[in-house]
Parts: C-alpha cells; sequence; structure tokens
C-alpha cells in the first residue's frame, strides 16, 4: 500500500510542477528565460509588475512576449498590462523563450513577480476523468490558483500601503503648513494691534 501511495506521489509531480520568482527589470531593458518543452506540452505563466521603491504609490506595467524555439516566431504578446496569465500549449519540441520588457521606461525599481506551471498534455476538466490521480490534480490545479492569487494580494497589498502612506505624508505636511500659516496670521495680527494702539497713545 505503501509503495502504490509512493508512485502515486511521483507521478502527480510528473505531471504537474509549479515555481515562483520574483526578478528586478533594468531601465530600458528586459529579463528574460527559457522552457524546454516537447510538443503538446502546456507552459502556463502568470504574473504581476511591481515597483520595489517603498515611496511609490503608482501601479506599474510592462510587456511580455513569448518566442519559438529559434527565436523568430513570436508565439503569445502582451503589452502595457500590470498583471496576466499566459497559457502556450507547445506546437512542436524545443528551447522557448519568454521575456519581461520594461523597454519603454527609465525606471529602476520594477520588478515582476511570476509562477511557472509546466504541464505534460493531460485534460484536467474532461468531466469522463474520474480518477483518484485526476481529483489530485484539479485540487493541485485549484491550489496553485488560490497561490498565484495569494502572492498577487502581496503585490496589490504592498503598492495600496505605498498609497495610503504617501497620502499620509502629504495630509501631515499640509497640517504643518496650515500650523504655520496660522502661527504667521497671529503674530501678524498681535504686531500691528501692538502698533495700532502705539500710535492712538501718542495721539
Amino acid at each position: 500500500m505503501a509503495s502504490l501511495a509512493t508512485r502515486f506521489v511521483i507521478a502527480c509531480f510528473l505531471f504537474f510542477s509549479a515555481s515562483a520568482h520574483n526578478v528586478l527589470l533594468p531601465a530600458y531593458g528586459r529579463r528574460c528565460f527559457f522552457e524546454d518543452l516537447s510538443k503538446g506540452d502546456e507552459l502556463s505563466i502568470s504574473f504581476q509588475f511591481g515597483d520595489r521603491n517603498p515611496q511609490s504609490s503608482s501601479q506599474l506595467t510592462g510587456d511580455f512576449i513569448i518566442y519559438g524555439p529559434e527565436r523568430h516566431e513570436v508565439l503569445k504578446t502582451v503589452r502595457d498590462t500590470s498583471h496576466g496569465e499566459i497559457t502556450l500549449s507547445a506546437p512542436y519540441k524545443g528551447h522557448f523563450q519568454y521575456c519581461f520588457l520594461n523597454e519603454n521606461t527609465g525606471i529602476e525599481t520594477k520588478d515582476v513577480t511570476f509562477n511557472i506551471h509546466g504541464v505534460v498534455y493531460v485534460d484536467l476538466d474532461d468531466p469522463n476523468t474520474n480518477t483518484l490521480d485526476s481529483a489530485v490534480r484539479k485540487l493541485s490545479k485549484l491550489t496553485r490558483e488560490v497561490k498565484d492569487e495569494q502572492s498577487y494580494i502581496v503585490i496589490r497589498e504592498r503598492t495600496h500601503r505605498n498609497t495610503a502612506e504617501s497620502t499620509n505624508d502629504r495630509v501631515k505636511w499640509w497640517s504643518i503648513f496650515q500650523l504655520g500659516v496660522v502661527i504667521a496670521n497671529s503674530l501678524f495680527q498681535i504686531y500691528y494691534l501692538r502698533r495700532f494702539f502705539e500710535v492712538t497713545s501718542l495721539v
């Protein structure tokens, strides 16, 4: 029984693999990665662009491209997006390249968090599949989606926190400015009243 369970777990790992990464994009540059796929294999990449600058409160965007083995063929492309998920079914065997681009901006703190899911071709949504290993693969797929969503929530929370802190700073400095205006106005009124009474007493 234990041997059967072990073989089942190994089989599941052969069907499903995933890895998460976070990389800094160079200004006016790109970061590229490679995957070796066989014909019919599925490559799914989910990603979200962020900003490592703790003072930034804006949601950054970038480009994403998947090239064929010879890099002459653009298989998938997404332009000017903050996040996305791309799924590619390999049309043939080869060394596929995918790139995250920051070629249109000079921002040096832009990063991208992405997850790579490589799946040997299996139809997880086939309603006629009622086996135990199919149920485990479907559960793995749902778990992966939840994990990805949590990682994106962390990035969005960082962006929103930066926005809130930036707003708090502006409110703080505006309040200090208002306090300074009130103090200056009070001093001016005191000075003006003293001058007024001094002139009146001389008359």
